[in-house]
C-alpha cells in the first residue's frame, strides 16, 4: 500500500521534485552497489561516467547525460540538489516542466562538452586525467538561464534583498577564480559550459528563439516509443445466409402442374396411395416441396 503511495506522489510531482528523485535514487544505487560488491563507485558506475576523452562520444555518447545524475559524496548531492530546487522553482513559475528539463539536460550535455575539449586541448590538463559526474553544470545552466530571462526578480536572503543576476553573476566569477587552486578544474569547467548554455538560450528565447525546441520534439518521440499503441476495436463481422432464391414459375406452368396434381388426388381418392406408379408419386413429392 505504501509503494503505491509512493509511486502515485511520484506520478504526479512535477518534474523538479522527479529529478531530485532520480538523483537521489542514482546516489543511493552506486553507494548501496560498491558496497555491496566491494568496488570502488567509479568502477561500479564506469558506463555512465563521463569520461575526458573523445572515445567517450563515440562508444558511450549517453554519458554526456547521464553524468548528470551521478554523485559520490553526500554534500556533493546535497547543495546540488538544494540549488536545483532553489533555482528550479522560479523556472517553474514561468515555463513548462518539459522546458525545465531541457535546460537541465542540454545544460549537462553542453557542460560535458567543455569539459572534454579542455582536456583535450587545453594542456594544464594533460596530467589531470579523470571523469566527470554530478548536477552541477545542469543546475548552473538553470541558474544562469533564469537569472538572464528575468535578471531583475528579487529574492531576500535573511534582512536584505538581492537581485538573481547578483546571485548568478557572483557564484560564476567564484567559480572562475577556483579553476587554478581548486584541485577540480574539469569540474568547474563542465560549470562554465552550462553558464554559457543557459545565457545563450535565455537571451535567444527574449528575441524569439527557441534553441531547445528541437530537443523537446525529440523527447517527445522517445516517449511515444514507449507508450503502448491503443488497439483498434476488434470488428466482428456477421454473415447472413440468405435463403437459395426460388426459381419462378410462369403460370401456365402452375396451372398445368395443378391440374396434373388433381388428377393423381382424384386416383388416390379412387383406389388410394398404392395404385400410384413410381413417377406420380415421385412427382406429388416434388409439387409438395415446392409449395
Amino acid at each position: 500500500m505504501a509503494a503505491t503511495s509512493l509511486s502515485y506522489k511520484y506520478k504526479t510531482a512535477n518534474i523538479l521534485v522527479k529529478l531530485i528523485v532520480i538523483n537521489v535514487a542514482a546516489f543511493l544505487v552506486v553507494r548501496l552497489g560498491s558496497f555491496f560488491l566491494s568496488v570502488s563507485s567509479q568502477y561500479f558506475s564506469r558506463w555512465f561516467v563521463l569520461g575526458d576523452d573523445f572515445d567517450t562520444l563515440l562508444f558511450r555518447p549517453w554519458t554526456l547525460i547521464t553524468y548528470g545524475f551521478l554523485h559520490f559524496g553526500f554534500f556533493h548531492i546535497l547543495f546540488n540538489m538544494l540549488w536545483l530546487y532553489w533555482f528550479g522553482q522560479f523556472v517553474l513559475n514561468l515555463f513548462t516542466g518539459k522546458r525545465l528539463l531541457t535546460i537541465y539536460l542540454l545544460g549537462a550535455a553542453f557542460g560535458g562538452l567543455l569539459f572534454i575539449l579542455s582536456y583535450n586541448f587545453f594542456p594544464v590538463f594533460e596530467m589531470q586525467r579523470g571523469f566527470l559526474i554530478g548536477a552541477s553544470g545542469a543546475v548552473t545552466a538553470l541558474m544562469v538561464f533564469i537569472a538572464t530571462y528575468t535578471p531583475n526578480t528579487e529574492v531576500r536572503i535573511f534582512t536584505f534583498t538581492i537581485k538573481l543576476w547578483h546571485i548568478a553573476l557572483f557564484l560564476f566569477l567564484f567559480d572562475l577564480v577556483r579553476i587554478p587552486s581548486s584541485g577540480n578544474a574539469g569540474g568547474l569547467m563542465a560549470h562554465v559550459g552550462g553558464a554559457i548554455f543557459g545565457y545563450i538560450y535565455a537571451v535567444q528565447l527574449a528575441k524569439g528563439n527557441d534553441i531547445g525546441k528541437w530537443f523537446e520534439n525529440f523527447m517527445d518521440w522517445v516517449a511515444n516509443l514507449f507508450k503502448p499503441r491503443a488497439k483498434k476495436p476488434f470488428k466482428k463481422v456477421h454473415r447472413t445466409t440468405q435463403p437459395a432464391p426460388r426459381r419462378s414459375t410462369s403460370k401456365a406452368e402452375k396451372s398445368e402442374n395443378q391440374k396434373k396434381v388433381d388428377s393423381i388426388l382424384d386416383k388416390i381418392g379412387k383406389s388410394g396411395y398404392e395404385s400410384l406408379t413410381k413417377e406420380e408419386k415421385d412427382f406429388l413429392f416434388k409439387a409438395g416441396k415446392e409449395d
